[in-house]
């Protein structure tokens, strides 16, 4: 478990926001960048790839921005364009 701030995050609160939302990631399937003898529970586990710095973020609009390393992010969904709402 991470005992101190790394460098580069500017206070715990924003260190956990980062850390959940890479357990969300694992949750919804993304693959683990560290292997494990035993399963870890994904909080863990995203903690664990925080501490080892596997993980590369920014500060973004949403406070935190992840990205993995030599990975383009998708969008989750698609943007439906063109697509109108019926007039009554």
């Amino acid at each position: 478990m991470i005992q101190s701030i790394p460098e580069g995050v500017d206070s715990k609160f924003r260190m956990v926001l980062l850390i959940a939302r890479r357990a969300e990631q694992l949750m919804r399937g993304a693959r683990p960048k560290l292997e494990t003898d035993r399963p870890l529970k994904p909080t863990r586990l995203a903690a664990a790839e925080f501490a080892q710095d596997q993980i590369r973020w920014g500060y973004g609009a949403e406070g935190g921005v992840l990205e993995t390393p030599g990975e383009e992010t998708e969008p989750e969904t698609e943007e439906l364009v063109g697509e109108e709402t019926p007039s009554r």
